[in-house]
């Protein structure tokens, strides 16, 4: 997967996972039991159903890949035609760029941008929310253009665009070091995702073309001071971040009032403490900026450990394992730092991470040969035979015959994540990310657990 959110170790060593080859695309088909279900079966185009604007008084976020579409054949149709969006509030658009010339833009430069799968793209009317293809004389296409027919058919789903992730986040830093060039960011993405104004390209784009389809902006910069998939940070970064969170608040609070319209500002905040302690992250500068926080909710253990099975997402600590890390107490360094129960999401995994070379596969923290990387959950649910731990709220399949170890979650892990965010009256839950799930069997399980919950904080 590409742009992937990345947590690891003491280290902080990773190397970027390969983009996911067009082998991986799950069927583009509706839900078992969705109102699309039948008339797929029938060979006719399922009536689109809108999606809520709040889950029972909970959020559920799912972060869409731009480039999805090509890499799995998971179209913004398929958010309908699984029953997706019967289970979602919020969809964040992941990436926009934070380029080389310290601003946000979209451009064909290969890393620097995606304007192909964002609003080149022509999509076909089997792949077309509203079963009409894209013409080459058309404004807009691809994505966006998708984006905004999804928004036609359900007004209330709120879409954002997330800026960063793991291969995007090189030039935060820079890009925030003044005052001067943080206001200035800040007004180039508004311009450019908000306001709608592409840069023309082989015809397409323009003044307000991508108006009105996003509702507020998602900052994934991984990760202040720290750094991430390059080492573009600076000490500073923690103040700089704050600041850009301010000035984006400041900005879009402005634009609402010229347009009357609420602005969304968003996060992926960081679950382990290396990150999460340096960055600014639990400063109550945030609290006051964002609308809500996603709280990273795996990759707590993966591939950078290679002979050493364990849990990726574990919703309670394993004993001393992960140095103690778990969903429950990285969501709750939050709250202990000021953030508000409502404005903290769970972050919920629809891949896993895998190991081979494992004799003993009923248990976790086993010996393995080496580290087979990831896979999402519709190539994984079949897999060998399930286990769940509910004392630690973790999942993971086994298969003895080829001695493959795969941690992931499953629907009785998302349950019990479900249950948990009610309990502790949190604001909801986040996917990252929708294409990896199988005919929205997370998405409904998360969904179903929020309705037969009590009524969250957002009712």
């Amino acid at each position: 997967m590409r742009f992937r959110h990345v947590l690891r170790g003491a280290s902080l060593a990773v190397a970027t996972a390969a983009i996911a080859s067009v082998s991986l695309a799950a069927p583009a088909i509706a839900a078992p039991g969705s109102p699309g279900e039948a008339a797929v079966a029938a060979g006719k185009k399922p009536a689109p159903v809108a999606g809520p604007s709040d889950i029972n008084g909970y959020r559920a976020v799912g972060y869409l890949m731009a480039d999805s579409p090509v890499t799995r054949d998971y179209q913004v149709a398929d958010l309908l035609r699984t029953g997706a969006l019967d289970d979602l509030t919020h969809l964040n658009y992941a990436f926009g760029n934070v380029t080389a010339d310290l601003t946000c833009d979209i451009t064909t430069q290969p890393g620097e941008g995606d304007a192909f799968n964002d609003y080149l793209r022509l999509v076909s009317k089997q792949d077309s929310v509203d079963g009409k293809h894209d013409k080459p004389k058309d404004r807009l296409s691809g994505n966006f253009n998708q984006l905004r027919k999804l928004k036609e058919v359900s007004p209330d789903t709120k879409i954002l665009i997330s800026l960063g992730g793991w291969t995007w986040s090189d030039h935060f830093s820079e890009a925030t070091a003044t005052p001067e060039r943080r206001a200035a960011l800040v007004e180039s993405c508004i311009d450019l995702y908000l306001r709608g104004n592409l840069p023309v390209i082989d015809g397409k784009g323009g003044q307000g073309a991508a108006a009105g389809i996003f509702d507020g902006i998602d900052v994934d910069w991984e990760w202040p001071v720290r750094g991430g998939e390059t080492p573009n940070a600076s000490p500073d970064d923690a103040e700089r971040f704050l600041a850009l969170m301010e000035e984006f608040r400041a900005q879009l609070d402005a634009l609402g009032a010229e347009t009357g319209e609420d602005y969304l500002l968003t996060a992926f905040a960081p679950a382990g403490g290396w990150n999460r302690d340096a960055g600014g992250w639990l400063d109550p500068r945030l609290f006051a900026a964002v609308d809500f926080l996603n709280v990273q909710g795996y990759d707590y253990h993966g591939g950078w450990v290679p002979n050493l099975t364990g849990h990726q997402g574990n919703l309670h600590p394993d004993g001393t394992q992960n140095w103690g890390l778990a969903l429950d107490n990285s969501v709750e360094a939050f709250l202990a730092a000021g953030a508000r129960p409502e404005q903290l999401n769970a972050g919920l995994a629809a891949y896993g991470q895998g190991w081979t070379g494992v004799e003993n596969g009923a248990e976790a923290w086993q010996p393995a040969t080496a580290s087979i990387g990831t896979k999402p959950y519709f190539q994984l649910r079949d897999v060998g035979e399930e286990f769940f731990d509910a004392e630690v709220g973790a999942a993971w399949r086994y298969d003895a015959a080829t001695g493959e170890w795969w941690s992931l979650d499953t629907p009785a892990s998302v349950e019990a994540k479900a249950e948990w965010v009610a309990s502790e009256g949190y604001g909801g839950a986040m996917w990252w990310d929708v294409s990896g799930d199988w005919r929205n069997e997370l998405g409904d399980t998360l969904g179903d657990t929020l309705r037969g919950a009590a009524p969250g904080p957002l009712d």
